[in-house]
């Protein structure tokens, strides 16, 4: 396919006739066309496409398309179907009444252009530069950010699951590729092991019947791999996807012991959840948890304007595996934000957003305020409201010592690591803790002296001045409209299936994530174009009536 860009022609008088007639009252997608334009240019996409062959679909009508499936929860067929029978769609598009459209599979190509150039962000990059032509949008003011679980598309597998649906997937997959190859290789009990998929309670129930079980697989795969590297075992075999997941999953399952193939037991090193692979679908796909909700997937990261009198648009997606903690993805939305010319101000977050060094660096590097709480002092002293804590002592940085309440300075300030954080730690003398009258009310009935651990001195006048600012009603005032990034994520699960990837991979879902973001943004800047402003966050008749009565 190649590419000769065009600009966007006008819609054919035929169909805005017919269009009108069909909507006297109008229509979102009409509204869209009229009031934004055609959004896309085939300029944008011209990278992603040769100068040579058969023609092309105009990509800015695939971008469109690609978005309204989104924003309805179309398949791709839905989607084509719509484009040939739908006047609002050919009114968008500009397409004639009777133009034919397209076959569905030109949307699953055009989304493997935009993942394999990694130019999904076009989509949503688009939609911005609408946003700030109409003065919706820009640099400073107010963002927020929250994120929530994605769920693969692949079925979540237990550890027993997974290892005997990755050796019956390479079976399915080497019975297509080399069908005769793999029947001189082929052991008499592999048909009816695996000619079904592994379910949980369809696995032997007693504990030796499911080691047996389990023992029987790895000795299979590990068969299966010997034959894969043999000399005589063409090279190519041995690259396919399928056989390179098998030896993946094998080396993280299992060992060699004496020449045995052993299961893995929790002593034997499995690999964490980050780098676990739970499908042999989805090498990407991780075992998460975040309080009581676990899940198989990702996670989606979403930022969104929250300035007033503006519309509430989303400037940057983050899509990590479900394991990756949210403060690992706050300096890549700041890097976004700064990509895009879009930095606010101000950045309202969740604590888990939230470090002290992220507090600096958000500062240092891109001048931003980074709004939150503050991680609490986690000292007994500071637990007990005795004592004294952190705060009560006073730290000269330039004589490196620490003076505590009663004018004792202390004997050793070291610079070290915590993980990877640089930090302070600090002792005092045990003859002078010893001696001292408040001894019970510092280091505690068994210490014999006081040792503390802190940060670096920007983080720790960072640390100090939010654990201050939280205390004020401007902050408590400020952090409340943090809030309100979770009706975004409730629209994006509720009307635009968010929490749930159609492809499989990473790239794939962080496309779906972005081309989610790009629609919910249009639909919001089409309705606030026509004057629907965002409604009030509803309430009952019995919390109007208490607040009422408390408010007299």
């Amino acid at each position: 396919m190649c590419l000769h860009p065009a600009a966007p022609l006008p819609v054919p008088d035929e169909t805005v006739k017919v269009a009108r007639q069909a909507f006297p009252r109008g229509n979102l997608l009409l509204s869209l066309r009229d009031k934004l334009g055609p959004v896309f240019d085939d300029d944008r996409f011209a990278s992603l496409f040769p100068s040579k062959g058969q023609p092309a679909e105009a990509p800015w009508r695939l971008a469109l398309v690609t978005l309204l499936q989104f924003a309805e929860g179309l398949s791709d067929r839905g989607a084509a179907d719509a484009v040939r029978g739908r006047i609002d769609w050919k009114y968008l598009l500009g397409l004639s009444l009777t133009n034919p459209g397209f076959d569905s599979s030109v949307l699953s190509e055009f989304r493997t252009r935009l993942v394999a150039g990694a130019a999904e962000t076009l989509l949503l990059d688009a939609v911005l530069e609408i946003a700030a032509a109409h003065q919706l949008l820009k640099a400073g003011g107010r963002q927020r950010t929250d994120a929530t679980h994605v769920l693969a598309a692949a079925r979540a597998l237990n550890r027993l699951e997974c290892v005997h649906e990755t050796l019956r997937h390479t079976l399915e997959v080497l019975a297509l590729a080399a069908p005769e190859w793999l029947l001189s290789q082929v052991l008499p009990h592999w048909a009816e092991a695996y000619e079904a998929r592994a379910f949980d309670d369809r696995l032997p129930r007693s504990a030796a019947k499911r080691a047996a079980w389990v023992q029987q697989i790895g000795e299979d795969g590990h068969h299966l791999l010997a034959t894969l590297a043999a000399a005589a075992t063409p090279e190519w075999l041995r690259h396919l996807p399928a056989a390179e997941m098998l030896r993946r999953v094998w080396v993280q399952q299992f060992y060699l012991a004496d020449g045995q193939v052993r299961w893995r037991s929790e002593r034997d090193e499995i690999p964490p959840a980050a780098r676990l692979i739970n499908s042999p679908y989805d090498a990407d796909v991780r075992y998460a948890c975040k309080r009581s909700t676990t899940w198989i997937g990702y996670k989606v990261h979403l930022s969104e304007t929250c300035d007033e009198e503006r519309p509430r648009i989303i400037t940057a997606v983050q899509t990590t595996a479900g394991p990756v903690a949210d403060s690992d993805v706050t300096a890549p939305i700041h890097t976004a934000f700064a990509d895009k010319g879009l930095l606010p101000a101000q950045h309202i977050v969740d604590t888990g957003y939230l470090s002290a060094g992220q507090r600096v660096q958000a500062q240092h590097d891109f001048g931003l305020d980074l709004v939150g709480p503050a991680r609490i002092d986690s000292s007994w002293q500071a637990k007990a409201g005795k004592g004294f804590a952190m705060d009560a002592f006073t730290i000269d940085w330039d004589a490196q010592h620490v003076t505590c309440p009663m004018g004792v300075h202390s004997s050793s300030w070291s610079p070290a690591t915590d993980g990877r954080t640089p930090v302070v730690k600090v002792k005092f003398s045990a003859t002078d803790c010893q001696a001292c009258p408040h001894r019970s009310d510092c280091v505690g009935p068994t210490a014999t002296r006081r040792i503390m651990t802190f940060k670096t001195r920007d983080e720790y006048i960072a640390l100090q001045a939010a654990r201050q600012r939280q205390t004020t009603p401007e902050f408590r005032s400020l952090y409340a409209l943090r809030a309100g990034v979770e009706g975004t994520i409730s629209q994006g699960v509720r009307a635009f299936d968010l929490r749930r990837s159609r492809y499989f991979g990473q790239a794939k879902t962080h496309l779906q994530h972005v081309a989610t973001a790009a629609a919910m943004n249009l639909v919001r800047l089409v309705h606030w174009i026509l004057g629907d402003t965002p409604a009030r966050t509803r309430r009952s008749h019995f919390s109007r009536l208490v607040r009422a009565q408390a408010a007299s």
